[in-house]
């Protein structure tokens, strides 16, 4: 039996880095919504990653989005400047992002997360009338990073949203993005937005701290969809017993949980297994369906939900 295991450990970590690589581009068809709006989200820029987010950048541009929505965690909150958000210039579509928890340095190893998973359970109200996760800002958020960050981004073309919205044209039509700030650094407090007949979208990044808001989609990240979706934990989200990654129902409004686009490192690896990164696309065109339907790259894979 160990010799068995020593021979397969290095296949299985040889495939889950491979797969770690391999981006699906996942089809949402949402009534209502705008043609050809991509979101991505959990990047989580650094050196040993920045070729692969370079080769899902080109795969975003190849669709030639409409909108390129973003959800958050741009870093790994390890970083002492923010140089390599200059791969965002390459973006050929207008974007708009929240911030993820790497982004405040909050809940980025295994205790303070599950900290964090704790205590929007004990300590918050995700409610759409009463919402409040200011609990959470403990004196651990490190907000001066975020700001700084914010700036960089900025600096390089992605419009951060923090707690606000924007209306804005696409294509013959309009989207409004509604962009709620980290609910894990206990900084998300949703703006009041006017009723209208709009497509309206909101951008979060934690799944757990999302509202029954009055929205025609709800985009989240920050799971990496579970990054090694064994069967039995697949089964649990296939049932909704725990939200990791595909579409649910938030009192009535779909909610679709991205699994990123890149993983926690081991040794400075991505790696996955059973759960590969995904750019998604929303309303694809005509010429976006021929794209994803001709032939592939060895990056760019194809799926429906």
């Amino acid at each position: 039996m160990a010799l068995f295991i020593l021979i397969l450990l290095p296949s299985m970590t040889g495939y889950m880095a491979w797969e770690g690589r391999a981006v699906e581009v996942t089809v949402l068809t949402i009534d209502g919504a705008p043609e050809g709006v991509v979101y991505i989200t959990d990047p989580h820029v650094r050196a040993s990653n920045i070729d692969h987010v370079q080769e899902v950048i080109r795969e975003v541009n190849r669709l030639n989005p409409s909108l390129v929505l973003i959800g958050g965690d741009f870093v790994t909150g390890e970083e002492e400047d923010f140089a390599s958000q200059e791969v965002w210039r390459s973006l050929d579509a207008p974007a708009y992002a929240v911030l993820g928890n790497h982004d405040y340095r909050v809940g980025i190893d295994g205790r303070t997360g599950f900290e964090r998973t704790l205590a929007v359970q004990t300590s918050t109200d995700v409610t759409a009338a009463g919402y409040d996760v200011s609990a959470l800002n403990d004196g651990s958020v490190d907000a001066a990073f975020a700001d700084d960050l914010t700036a960089a981004l900025e600096e390089n073309g992605v419009h951060v949203l923090r707690n606000d919205y924007v209306r804005i044209p696409v294509g013959d039509e309009e989207i409004v993005i509604v962009g709620v700030d980290d609910g894990w650094a206990g900084m998300a407090d949703p703006p009041d937005v006017p009723a209208t007949d709009t497509f309206t979208v909101y951008l979060i990044h934690e799944p757990s701290c999302r509202a029954d808001w009055d929205a025609d989609l709800i985009l989240a990240g920050h799971t990496h969809g579970g990054q090694f979706l064994f069967p039995v934990v697949a089964q649990l989200n296939d049932f909704g017993v725990v939200e990791l990654a595909g579409t649910f129902e938030t009192n009535g409004t779909p909610t679709y949980i991205s699994r990123g686009v890149c993983s926690a490192s081991v040794a400075g690896v991505d790696l996955r297994f059973n759960c590969r990164p995904e750019i998604v696309l929303i309303n694809p065109t005509e010429e976006q369906l021929r794209v994803i339907g001709g032939s592939p790259t060895p990056l760019l894979e194809t799926g429906t939900v």
